[in-house]
């Protein structure tokens, strides 16, 4: 009798475990972003509105980021099963032995750009000749400086460059202490546009320098470990992605209801940046970056970002857990 009432009991207490499960959503899963929720991440957040992970059988928590260097480390020590960064920083966390991989990019080619107002006569790279280019040291965007001029056969000692601190860097644009600045297209433009300013925005993608942007990234040991789930994350995503694209109010309402302070004006100012990365120039389908961009991109980090030569760029990413029918780019 007392071991009919134990089973019983354990029944009930496995059936409860299995119920909670269910209304959970899922295994149990976490992302964590590249930085504050925004346009360039909301294809998550849509995803999540929507249910499609919940439907591919996970329990999704998502989480800010503190940048896409922190948030590659916290891949590689398992803090987090999912990151969402960008791709150098991942190649370059790897080349130190840290076992994280690319398996999805999302924003094909970086949101880096030359800036400047619409006024400024700055139209090119070879319009910089002979102005002030305003930087923020240490950043990917100035530390890509030299490949855009050399791209564009521009002697860099031809061209002002001035370091400036980060908190003066979009005002010195509009109080006209400098012609043009280094900076994101889906940030720094943004502002400037917030602020009634018309402005001009020279994608590093189109003058030479197309560098995989965005994307996710995750442990070697935990894709082996259960390759499929992360096959239905990609999918869920990639599809809330494509969601995403085609209603950025939406997405926007996405982003704002599960991260309250965010403001849905800037993400929709964001999404006109953002939805022209996602796919790179003949690129086909959302997730799967062109050969030819990988190649150049670890031409570019080898010579300019100091990226070893001694493993090849297949090494530090992956396309077997895309989904064969990914959102087409057209």
């Amino acid at each position: 009798m007392l071991r009919r009432t134990l089973l019983t009991a354990a029944a009930i207490l496995a059936l409860g475990t299995t119920g909670a499960l269910a209304q959970a959503g899922g295994k149990p899963m976490k992302i964590t972003l590249n930085f504050l929720a925004a346009a360039p991440n909301a294809g998550f957040m849509m995803a999540k509105q929507m249910g499609l992970y919940e439907k591919a059988g996970i329990n999704l928590t998502i989480e800010e980021g503190k940048g896409s260097g922190t948030t590659a480390q916290m891949v590689a020590t398992g803090q987090t099963d999912i990151g969402f960064a960008d791709a150098p920083a991942a190649m370059q966390l790897r080349t130190k032995g840290a076992p994280v991989k690319i398996v999805a990019p999302v924003l094909q080619t970086n949101g880096f750009a030359i800036i400047a107002l619409e006024d400024s006569g700055i139209a090119s790279p070879k319009d910089l000749v002979g102005k002030k280019l305003a930087v923020q040291p240490g950043t990917a965007q100035t530390t890509l400086l030299d490949a855009i001029l050399a791209s564009n056969g521009i002697d860099k000692g031809k061209v002002d460059v001035i370091n400036i601190d980060p908190g003066a860097f979009v005002g010195a644009l509009l109080e006209k202490k400098v012609d043009a600045i280094l900076g994101g297209a889906d940030f720094h433009s943004v502002q400037i546009r917030e602020r009634g300013f018309k402005v001009r925005d020279i994608f590093y993608r189109d003058v030479g320098v197309p560098t995989v942007g965005l994307s996710i990234i995750a442990r070697d040991d935990k894709i082996k470990a259960d390759a499929e789930l992360y096959k239905k994350f990609i999918e869920a995503s990639l599809q809330g992605w494509d969601a995403a694209r085609k209603n950025p109010d939406a997405a926007a309402d996405a982003v704002v209801a599960q991260f309250p302070s965010v403001k849905k004006a800037q993400v929709l100012a964001q999404f006109d940046v953002v939805n022209k990365l996602l796919c790179a120039p003949s690129a086909t389908s959302l997730g799967k970056v062109p050969e030819k961009n990988w190649s150049v991109s670890f031409d570019l980090l080898t010579q300019y970002l100091g990226l070893p030569k001694d493993k090849p760029i297949s090494d530090y990413y992956t396309t077997e857990l895309l989904p064969a029918s990914a959102p087409a780019c057209s």
